[in-house]
């Protein structure tokens, strides 16, 4: 976490703005189907893992193979982390003080309000600015309740759960007898079949004009949508590209290892990857809503960076993999 807490606690002075939550969702001109949460059977088979003319951390591209497994059809959502939270009476590192150890500075120069309980949060800059402090604030209050802050709305069930850190999905993974995918499990039922593409998709929730303060609204979100509002992939996944980043469960390295073995791959080990203050973190995939031509091109299959696993942000999620059938839950419909 210290890596990722000392980072944002440059934003702490970054002023409160009054558009906590206004622009979660537009006017919503698309149908959002009602989905199930049960998992697709996915077949094994091998792929083209990777990218090489994009983003130089993408490559070398290599043809690896995975074995089949099952896949969430959807981000977690909400209404699913409520039903773990009110079965377990667990409690998200977003809700709890933070520990003033986690940061890599001397306590006095940390700012009081980065050890209240908060996450961090996107705030569209009134002005264009190329300054990610100016978008981005450590905002105490907020959580998967309030993902935009105290004074924003509450969540809404059917979007994908964020501000969970590492330790949160996999307490969840726990409980509902999953796991969080590996790279290549997870690139692979992205990319069902297709070549990664530069081209910003049109089903998907992603960022249309100028980031980070022109959004043209065009794919009918300016924030997080609820699942089910794009159409699914070839093997039937929802939100596999944009909406919310999706973390896995391997260490990040600025690029693949063309030696690491094709068959079933994992990343990096903690050690040989290990970033400030000895912290390191895990490759996330798929882009998010904040995603533009301009800034962010990670809107495809081989998109990845690296994320502190300590805490969250707006902008996060997870879905989970299963070797076999998970646990039966009880998980209320809306």
């Amino acid at each position: 976490m210290a890596s990722g807490l000392a980072a944002i606690a440059l934003l702490a002075g970054c002023g409160s703005r009054d558009r906590a939550g206004r622009e979660a969702t537009a006017a919503v001109a698309r149908h959002c189907a009602t989905l199930a949460d049960t998992p697709v059977a996915l077949p094994g088979g091998t792929f083209l893992m990777g990218e090489d003319d994009v983003y130089r951390e993408e490559g070398p591209a290599r043809r690896v193979s995975v074995r089949g497994f099952r896949i969430d059809p959807h981000e977690v959502t909400n209404r699913q982390f409520a039903a773990f939270v009110a079965a377990t009476g667990y409690v998200t590192v977003a809700e709890k003080p933070v520990d003033p150890r986690q940061f890599a500075m001397p306590r006095d120069r940390i700012p009081p309000n980065m050890l209240k309980p908060g996450s961090a949060v996107f705030r569209p800059p009134s002005t264009p600015s190329n300054d990610y402090r100016d978008w981005w604030q450590y905002l105490p209050g907020a959580n998967w309740r309030r993902p935009y802050g105290p004074a924003g709305p509450a969540d809404r069930p059917d979007e994908p759960v964020v501000h969970v850190a590492y330790a949160d999905m996999l307490a969840y993974a726990r409980w509902r007898g999953g796991r969080l995918p590996t790279e290549a499990d997870w690139e692979y039922a992205a990319a069902a079949g297709a070549p990664s593409t530069r081209t910003q998709p049109t089903e998907a929730n992603t960022w249309q004009g100028v980031f980070p303060s022109l959004n043209l609204d065009q794919d009918g979100f300016k924030g997080i949508a609820p699942v089910g509002c794009y159409k699914p992939n070839a093997f039937g996944l929802y939100d596999m590209i944009g909406n919310v980043w999706e973390m896995t469960s391997d260490f990040y390295a600025p690029g693949h290892d063309p030696a690491a073995p094709a068959d079933d791959p994992h990343g990096p080990s903690a050690a040989s990857v290990a970033g400030a203050g000895g912290v390191p973190t895990h490759v996330i995939k798929g882009g998010s809503y904040l995603c533009a031509p301009n800034y962010c091109q990670r809107y495809r299959s081989a998109a990845r960076e690296g994320q502190d696993s300590g805490l969250g942000t707006t902008n996060i999620g997870f879905r989970l993999v299963y070797n076999r059938v998970p646990t039966a839950r009880v998980i209320g419909r809306r």
